[in-house]
């Protein structure tokens, strides 16, 4: 009877033993599994447009608002908005009375410590006053001289004088006003010395694709059909919270006095640096195919054949999908280098538009981009291009 069970019970281990070793066949071949992919190639080119068109207000880097330094009862004023003033003229002055009045009794207190100072050193010289007593008179006496010079000092900026040659572009106070130390009087600018900018508001990829020393076409509204030529010299490095944007100044050549007011509109076309740039990445995954199609072919050494073109500076436009688990300004992304095998870098991420994310930094050397199957992959893991 045991033999007749043992016979039945062989079929059973039979076929354990036989799904037992396809299931381990089924695990090696995972682990050596090939992912197929769609790639992006990326052939050094930058993402944008060669030029963006953008608009602003022209305006100077050095607006200054002046202001006394004591407070007092403003006397006069002596510029209206729109004036030219030049370096060191007078603009404004306050009521001399009350800081006469201080000045004066800062010297009094001066000259009475001095004579203070004097009796008691010659009592000391005669034995009579101690050392200590000359040393605090002669503390008293350099007190009273530090109060004088202050109030010297603050007497002579009761006045309002020109930082440099320029504009009046705001008056802010009146004549009889009383004012507080600091409060602004005047808003003034350097125009006359030519330095005009052009603030222009951005998008994150405009912010993203644009460099400072990058050349510009500008053209001033109030002169149809002139161009001037410019220069990217600055573009800031947070978001302006008013108007939802990142700014960038132009500086304009050439321009002669009287062309330019303070707050004109001016349009400019910021020319990026690249005469050859993309936007195939902003296709969406609807051409992705495509474009796999052209990345997948290889030259003679089995390398892609742009693998080795001259990589561009960035930034790039890389759809969504190809960015995995992307922190704040950094993520990572896959790439290849020989159609074979997966490399997983870190990138520094710009900004996100509607379809694409903007990459500053990281893709130097890559010569495509995995846009697909990424979520299967592994530094080092072998693909297969679509």
């Amino acid at each position: 009877m045991k033999t007749i069970h043992a016979i039945l019970l062989l079929p059973v281990l039979a076929v354990f033993v036989a799904s037992c070793g396809d299931n381990k066949a089924a695990e090696n071949k995972t682990a050596t599994e090939v992912i197929p992919v769609k790639l992006l190639p990326l052939n050094g080119q930058r993402a944008g447009s060669a030029a963006i068109a953008v608009s602003g207000q022209f305006t100077t880097d050095d607006e200054t608002m002046l202001s006394f330094k004591v407070g007092g009862i403003i006397q006069s004023l002596l510029v209206k908005e729109g004036d030219a003033i030049r370096t060191g003229q007078l603009l404004a002055t306050l009521n001399p009375t009350e800081i006469n009045a201080q000045v004066m009794q800062a010297q009094l207190g001066f000259e009475k410590a001095q004579r203070d100072y004097n009796r008691v050193l010659h009592l000391y010289q005669d034995s009579v006053a101690t050392l200590e007593q000359l040393q605090n008179a002669k503390t008293g006496m350099s007190i009273a001289e530090e109060q004088y010079k202050s109030a010297e000092f603050n007497r002579s900026h009761a006045q309002i004088r020109a930082t440099s040659n320029g504009y009046v572009l705001r008056k802010l106070a009146s004549e009889g006003q009383l004012v507080q130390p600091g409060t602004a009087v005047f808003e003034t600018n350097g125009a006359q010395s030519g330095n005009w900018l052009l603030r222009v508001d951005l998008s994150n990829k405009q912010w993203a694709a644009i460099r400072q020393q990058d050349k510009a076409k500008v053209e001033i509204e109030s002169l149809t059909g002139k161009t001037f030529e410019g220069t990217v010299v600055r573009k800031t490095e947070g978001l302006n919270q008013n108007s939802g944007t990142f700014k960038a100044d132009i500086r304009v050549n050439g321009v002669e006095p009287g062309v330019i007011a303070y707050g004109m509109f001016g349009t400019a076309v910021i020319e990026t640096g690249s005469s050859k740039m993309t936007d195939r990445a902003n296709e969406g995954a609807g051409n992705s195919a495509d474009i796999s199609g052209r990345a997948a072919g290889t030259g003679s050494n089995g390398m892609m054949k742009d693998a080795n073109s001259s990589s561009g500076k960035g930034p790039w436009s890389i759809p969504y999908d190809a960015l995995m688990e992307g922190d704040g300004s950094t993520g990572y992304v896959f790439i290849t280098t020989d159609n074979k095998t997966a490399k997983k870098v870190t990138v520094t991420i710009g900004g996100m538009e509607k379809d694409v994310v903007i990459i500053t930094k990281g893709l130097e050397n890559a010569p495509a981009l995995i846009i697909s199957g990424s979520a299967y992959l592994t530094d080092g893991s072998p693909i297969s291009v679509k």
